[in-house]
């Protein structure tokens, strides 16, 4: 599997921990921003395998801290735990919620006790998708009665994802493939493993994915056509907290309201932060990101 896909997974539990001792030391870059803990302590949750979280995360990180706020990283591996931390305040920012389609039922579950700061991207889609190199495979009406060739299984990522739950409750019997197919569940991690291997050896595989996301920059992936419409419509990634953050934190509150990135700005950010040569240290890929695309934006602060 491609460097970049695996190790930076598996490596980012070391990062955040070593990001939580190094918070004092970093933040005072600033200057007269102030030192870390003169405005507080901000919380911010994630999941790694997720990288629009995990690059939004460290983005943020950088930001804050140069304001004077220290800054604490809680790792999590499903969005379930995430949100309930962020509704009972021991989070305080999702920094890359999916709040209109994919966290939709969290939201319906938690949207009392959560704060919308704002969506920093518009277009984001959740997909199922197989190599170009299927020619006849374009569309989801396409893997009706095809169930053999993918040996019964469409790979999935985490369980509690929302992409899991689209997938399952309404694309699979909204194109009838109830009783062809059995939804793979495990990690994104070990769905890009079998991705990976299968693209080796140009087998037939198909996968959820979502955009944005940098898998399809390794790998040469298509959308299968949705014709009914059972993945969704494209939503927007914003920055969720817990109600009440704006009271206590309103300059970072108004920092995450500022932030917007375009496909290109974003995806030079994602790219950056799963290279090779960023591996393990997404906080270096920021600062690479900021010296390149940093004077573009109003509310950076160096």
């Amino acid at each position: 599997m491609k460097k970049h896909t695996l190790v930076s997974m598996i490596g980012l539990g070391a990062v955040a921990s070593l990001a939580l001792a190094g918070c004092a030391s970093d933040a005072g870059d600033g200057g007269d921003a102030g030192t870390a803990a003169d405005k507080g302590t901000v919380t911010l949750g994630f999941l790694p395998s997720w990288t629009d979280g995990l690059s939004m995360t460290y983005l943020v990180k950088d930001q804050l801290e140069k304001r004077g706020f220290e800054v604490e990283l809680e790792e999590l591996s499903e969005a379930g735990p995430l949100f309930t931390g962020l509704a009972q305040g021991s989070i305080d920012v999702f920094p890359s919620a999916w709040p209109e389609v994919t966290h939709a039922s969290y939201m319906e579950t938690y949207g009392d006790d959560l704060e919308d700061l704002g969506a920093y991207y518009d277009g984001a889609v959740l997909t199922i998708a197989v190599p170009t190199y299927m020619e006849d495979v374009n569309s989801l009406d396409d893997l009706k009665g095809q169930a053999d060739r993918f040996d019964g299984e469409i790979i999935g990522i985490e369980p509690g994802a929302g992409l899991t739950k689209q997938t399952q409750e309404s694309m699979i019997p909204a194109y009838g493939l109830e009783d062809e197919y059995q939804l793979v569940t495990s990690s994104t991690a070990g769905m890009l493993a079998t991705l990976d291997s299968a693209i080796a050896a140009e087998e037939d595989v198909v996968v959820t994915l979502w955009r944005p996301f940098w898998a399809y920059n390794d790998w040469d992936m298509k959308d299968l056509e949705d014709p009914k419409g059972a993945m969704g419509e494209p939503e927007t990634l914003n920055f969720m907290a817990h109600a009440g953050f704006t009271e206590e934190f309103p300059e970072a509150a108004e920092l995450m309201g500022e932030i917007t990135l375009t496909d290109d700005e974003y995806g030079s950010l994602e790219g950056l932060v799963t290279s090779d040569e960023y591996d393990n240290d997404p906080e270096g890929a920021v600062d690479a990101w900021l010296a390149d695309h940093g004077s573009e934006f109003d509310w950076v602060q160096e």
